[in-house]
């Protein structure tokens, strides 16, 4: 039964974010207010009831919901959210949610489409060093993809700025500057919750396998990743690789951290192998 309460739970929060990106969608055509924060609305409620159905499973199971593929892209699904709150509240870029609502109802349908399958307890998931690794890794990857959506945003009002009939988007979107800055602050927060995760997801393998490297793919694609975002902050800092160049390259980022989250996982094995089964 509490399974089932976890099930239903996760079905109303994919429809809440469905209603979420539809209420986006309209606010970026119509530019109403109350379709922004209609919206909004419908995240946190949406937020909340996916909340309730992790707390729900582990309830009932005694473990954390991250065993397979499923599980996996809920909770990335989950932390985008969250994010997507936290920054929010920071800096208003209301039209970021439109960027947020899609991508999380695109994977949640995806969750809901996978078939389920009878999921066993993972003793080596039981661990506070690795419930602290899946959580900055998952984090800092969700701050990371908010990047890229600023990314976006930032290269579509360009775009406007610099063509002699802006279009569509000009009117619609943000000043360069706030999108720039959006950025860092999701670029900045995401490779400093990535790099804490990698360094717990280290002592974790030390403690489980012996030794903190074992160029296991995800271990090798995790740290090439890390590498792309901390040469993209040196440039920041060193080279004014700012505005334009900096938005590609949270995009490129972004498709290297989906590569590096199912692919590696899916074509090369290795340890992580089961969390995309």
């Amino acid at each position: 039964m509490s399974l089932q309460m976890a099930d239903i739970a996760l079905q109303s929060a994919t429809f809440f974010y469905f209603i979420s990106m539809v209420g986006y969608s309209l606010f970026l055509f119509k530019q109403k207010p109350g379709f922004q924060k209609t919206s909004f609305g419908f995240i946190i409620a949406a937020i909340g009831l996916h909340a309730l159905s992790m707390i729900v499973y582990v309830w009932a199971t005694g473990d954390v919901p991250i065993q397979n593929l499923a599980q996996s892209l809920s909770l990335a699904a989950f932390s985008l959210g969250c994010m997507f709150l936290f920054f929010q509240y920071q800096f208003d870029l209301k039209i970021l949610g439109l960027f947020v609502s899609v991508l999380i109802s695109v994977i949640m349908l995806m969750v809901l489409a996978i078939p389920e399958v009878p999921v066993q307890g993972n003793a080596v998931l039981k661990s506070v060093w690795v419930y602290a690794h899946i959580f900055l890794v998952f984090t800092g990857d969700a701050a990371l993809a908010l990047a890229s959506g600023a990314g976006i945003l930032y290269l579509l009002q360009e775009k406007g700025i610099k063509s002699k009939h802006p279009g569509f988007f000009f009117k619609r979107l943000p000043s360069l500057d706030l999108l720039d800055s959006v950025g860092y602050n999701c670029l900045s927060t995401g490779f400093a919750l990535l790099t804490v995760g990698l360094v717990t997801g280290f002592v974790y393998a030390k403690a489980i396998w012996g030794q903190f490297w074992s160029w296991d793919p995800k271990e090798v694609f995790s740290v090439g990743t890390w590498l792309v975002y901390a040469a993209l902050l040196h440039l920041r800092f060193r080279s004014g690789w700012r505005g334009r160049r900096s938005a590609i390259m949270t995009i490129i980022g972004f498709f290297i951290i989906l590569f590096t989250f199912i692919g590696v996982n899916m074509l090369l094995g290795g340890h992580h192998q089961g969390f995309t089964k």
